[in-house]
């Protein structure tokens, strides 16, 4: 309690001298003081001790005990004692201040566990012993005594009985805030300056508490509309969390007031039809329109659509003469996994707007649940993310709308620290709870949390405590499992009714008035339900501004086509040299100037270029031609396996340089940036930076194929069906090392299998190339074709360094283009002699290609498959064509019960069919079916992989 910070304040004048004399006789013989001047030392830390002796001269040191004693050459001067009542007085008055700034600084620590936060009024706040005046040796007697703070809570003096009364509703009353935690002091003050006094109470005229108003009769209209002609729908309402719109208004009102031009909310179920029509103005009569079941998309639009709850949609507002673009995101039922997808779109917007340096323009808003934000590891993935260079949006507001329940949980078993809000605190976002039931308290955070985020560039914490009228939906019965809650909840009036019964109190808006403005928006929501009944939805806005000119996919035709992925040789080799070239006087590593020698030979050459290579002449035409790089992942900047070296790092000074940013002047910019330890939050984020540009290459890269399986919500819920259910696409390219080279379970696949299984209706694209020259032409289709389709490629690891997988600088050049089966290479028998067809994907090819030729065989083709979907037909037919009289295998790696083998197993057989007109089913060659993805025994895996590439050649 006796902080450094308490002691600095009392400090002053007098006070210093008198203490300083004191501290000097207690060090010497602790009897001598007053006993509450003798616990007040004994109590005080090194740091506060450090400023007495300061104050005491330079000639005072520590004790060895841990006190301090002056040295036995030079004791310290006394002063000439003061007559005994001028002492005593003294004493009294430094007393006072010390402990009444202690207990000052406790409040702001500790307030908040005393405030009056649960409307319910369940969950009492139970007496904290540091916010009780006796703890410090206050008495009755001591509380209308003047008491000389300095200035603080904005008094010189003021009685015991003032601070008190100062405090209780600065930090106990319908407001507890947590912002102690933070270490910027200059946060802490604008925090402190903006809390103490309590001036929610004064913050609103007439108006502005008629707008609250009108926001909760429109919040709770909707829903009781809903509730009269949906009774038996799942809606997941806001019934008991109204003040939630208010607060978003609120936020966004005040976003716009600082310049922000652009907002992105996501949010989960409770709440987000209230959200949907009342704040991002979707048409009720649209909404009403999707109860009744009709189509939410226009006939010229697929897709399977969503339920109800799951759908956004985006608007144009003005607010005060500003103009806002509001977004609201769809989202599954995965509750947070929104989270870093909105984050990630608002870093696109903001870099798209060239606000790179302060990120204020576009603005973050998340809605939460209390046990979600608790409970889902992918909020604090999205938390932690949130001051990284490569991930930082100026600050996300985040509002949780506490219902103090999760589903039937309750808080004891839904997360382990005092507040569902407490994970926040690892990023030291300062945290506001308040009583849901208290609007303009509600209101006045929303604005102090929106300006926090403008001033500060940081996430901020909202948390309305609240409840939740109804269950977990409209048609559960919460009452089996929360008797208590429920019997309190069905007597409460509702957040509006209180208010409008203030309101009325207060003679700002009489009774009449109020129930007026709730009859005029039953009204309007009455006409809007007649005419959701011949409801027709105007076109869909997902293919428009930034998605212009790009298409759906149609014909299946579509699925084969070449596209323009074919550059230039001049335009290539500039690429090469700038690879090759660092700035002088920049000390390179010894072992990468020998790889940028072999890229420049291999450049000048035009033979040998390696997948690195490759990948870069990819990233650095597309900035020749106006498109941004976007690539983030683990380790990303050097590479796994110390193949990409994209940033080169100064072995001196430890500077940075980026070659693929100095080609040429006007080119655009290459970011590559190294992310936290995280799939899920990053994958998200990378995804949702790839549906706000659909003119920048995005790529996330794996540590390791196998960890993508660490974000597989985002894979399954969005990067494969988004577009099917919410017609939003994406061009994001995610690369995932694999391949089966003895490093165990963990680090061979990356489940080809899993990709493949969610394939339909084109929805993405799965890949497994097997040459340099295809995987530059499939990275530049990514922006070449004039649509969108996620790309998940199974990208190699030892065939980075492998002497056979290279490809010409003619095959990156004129003429050239993406393959999508590599038919076979060698020259070997004349086809109708060739006995087997072995047919594969990825590095496999290359060892079954050594083993043919060490052994001289030349009537076994090899055929490579190098999109894996949209699966190839024509490609492939005309491939196996000429081979009539040969038998077909599928070769892999991987066990028969992974890889591609059961989804290429009826694909073949039909492409066979149409050879010959006859069944023809593909044999099996591979790995024994298999509970753990590889052997972890170096052995055991060379027998297999000899195995298995001895019986494909038929051996």
């Amino acid at each position: 309690m006796a902080g450094v910070d308490i002691l600095a304040s009392a400090m002053t004048g007098a006070n210093a001298a008198f203490l300083a004399d004191l501290y000097a006789r207690w060090v010497e013989n602790p009897d001598s003081v007053d006993p509450s001047f003798a616990a007040l030392f004994e109590a005080l830390n090194d740091d506060a001790r450090a400023i007495l002796t300061d104050a005491m001269g330079a000639s005072w040191a520590p004790r060895p005990r841990g006190g301090f004693a002056p040295e036995p050459e030079a004791p310290v001067a006394r002063k000439a004692a003061a007559p005994e009542e001028a002492v005593e007085a003294q004493r009294q008055a430094v007393v006072d201040s010390i402990r009444a700034l202690m207990l000052i600084r406790s409040y702001r620590v500790r307030g908040h566990l005393e405030a009056r936060l649960d409307p319910l009024g369940l969950q009492q706040p139970k007496p904290h012993p540091e916010l009780d005046p006796a703890t410090y040796g206050f008495t009755e007697a001591d509380y209308d005594r003047p008491i000389y703070i300095d200035g603080v809570l904005g008094r010189e003096t003021a009685t015991l009985r003032e601070i008190m009364a100062i405090l209780r509703a600065s930090y106990c009353g319908p407001i507890g805030v947590e912002f102690m935690h933070i270490q910027d002091p200059e946060q802490k003050s604008w925090i402190q300056q903006r809390i103490e006094g309590a001036p929610w109470t004064r913050a609103f005229d007439a108006a502005a508490k008629r707008g609250i108003l009108q926001h909760l009769t429109e919040a709770e209209g909707f829903e009781a509309f809903c509730a009269r002609k949906y009774a038996t729908t799942k809606r997941f309402g806001l019934e008991g969390g109204e003040s939630t719109i208010p607060a978003l208004e609120e936020v966004i009102a005040q976003a716009a007031r600082d310049g922000v031009s652009e907002i992105a909310i996501g949010m989960a179920h409770r709440g987000r039809l209230n959200v949907l029509v009342n704040v991002v103005r979707k048409p009720f009569a649209q909404v009403f329109s999707e109860f009744a079941g009709v189509s939410t998309n226009p006939d010229d639009v697929q897709g399977s659509g969503d339920v109800k709850y799951h759908l956004g949609t985006s608007t144009d507002i003005e607010i005060e003469g500003r103009k806002v673009h509001l977004s609201l995101q769809p989202n599954p039922s995965h509750l947070e996994a929104v989270d870093p997808v909105v984050v990630g779109k608002v870093r696109a917007r903001q870099d798209m707007a060239g606000d790179t340096r302060t990120r204020r323009s576009v603005m973050a808003v998340l809605l939460h649940g209390d046990a979600a934000f608790a409970g889902q590891g992918v909020v604090y993935e999205t938390l932690a993310m949130s001051q990284l260079i490569g991930y930082r949006t100026g600050g996300t507001v985040h509002i949780v709308t506490n219902n103090q329940i999760g589903f039937t949980t309750v808080p004891a078993h839904a997360y382990s620290g005092l507040y569902s809000t407490d994970v926040a605190k690892s990023v030291q976002a300062p945290i506001l709870h308040v009583n849901g039931d208290d609007p303009e308290a509600v209101v006045f955070c929303a604005r102090l949390a929106a300006e926090f985020r403008h001033r500060f560039a940081t996430d901020v914490v909202l948390d309305i405590v609240c409840y939740r009228r109804h269950g977990h939906n409209e048609s559960d019965e919460p009452a089996f499992t929360q008797p208590i809650m429920y019997a309190r909840i069905r007597e409460m009036p509702t957040t509006r009714t209180l208010y409008a019964e203030r309101l009325a109190r207060e003679g700002v808006v009489p009774a009449e008035e109020s129930q007026a403005m709730l009859d005029a928006f039953t009204a309007e929501l009455e006409r809007a339900y007649q005419a959701a009944q011949g409801f027709k939805p105007n076109k869909a806005d997902w293919l428009e501004g930034h998605w212009t000119g790009l298409k759906a996919v149609g014909s299946a035709e579509e699925v084969e086509r070449l596209h323009g992925t074919a550059v230039d040789l001049a335009a290539l080799r500039e690429v090469g040299a700038a690879l090759t070239r660092v700035p002088e006087g920049f000390n390179v590593n010894p072992k990468i100037a020998r790889q940028l020698e072999a890229k420049r030979a291999a450049i000048e050459a035009g033979e040998g270029i390696d997948w690195a290579t490759a990948e870069a002449l990819a990233f650095g035409t597309l900035l020749l031609e106006g498109h941004r790089v976007r690539l983030s992942g683990e380790d990303v900047q050097r590479g796994t396996f110390s193949q990409r070296h994209a940033v080169l790092i100064d072995q001196v000074t430890q500077a940075e340089y980026v070659p693929l940013n100095n080609i040429r002047e006007g080119q655009k910019r290459f970011e590559c940036f190294n992310s936290l330890l995280s799939e899920f939050g990053v994958l998200g984020f990378e995804y949702g930076y790839s549906l706000a540009d659909p003119h920048t290459l995005v790529l996330w890269e794996a540590q390791f194929g196998d960890f993508a399986n660490g974000a597989q919500v985002i894979i399954d819920q969005f990067v494969a069906s988004a577009e099917t259910k919410w017609l939003r696409m994406s061009g994001l390219v995610m690369l995932l090392p694999h391949g089966y080279e003895g490093q165990g379970p963990e680090h061979s696949s990356a489940r080809l299998e899993r990709y493949l299984q969610l394939c339909a209706e084109r929805n993405m694209r799965v890949c497994n190339f097997s040459t340099p020259a295809n995987y530059f032409h499939g990275l530049r289709r990514q922006l070449k074709a004039n649509y969108r389709k996620p790309l998940v490629l199974m990208t190699p690891k030892s065939l980075l360094r492998h002497k056979l997988a290279v490809s010409s600088l003619a095959e990156f050049g004129p003429g050239s283009a993406f393959r999508y089966v590599i038919p076979e290479t060698d020259a070997l028998v004349p086809e109708e002699q060739v006995r087997r067809v072995v047919l594969c994907t990825g590095k496999v090819y290359y060892d079954l290609l050594a083993e043919r030729r060490e052994r001289g065989i030349r009537d076994v083709a090899l055929i490579r498959v190098e999109q894996l979907y949209p699966f190839p037909v024509n490609s492939l037919r005309a491939a196996l064509a000429p081979y009539r009289n040969a038998e077909v295998v599928w070769c892999q790696e991987e066990p028969e019960n992974m890889g591609a083998w059961t989804y290429m197993d009826r694909r073949l057989e039909r492409v066979l069919q149409t050879l010959d007109g006859t069944a023809k089913r593909p044999r099996y060659v591979g790995r024994e079916e298999a509970a753990s993805p590889a052997t972890g025994l170096a052995k055991v895996h060379q027998e297999q992989q000899q195995a298995l590439v001895r019986e494909a050649l038929g051996l």
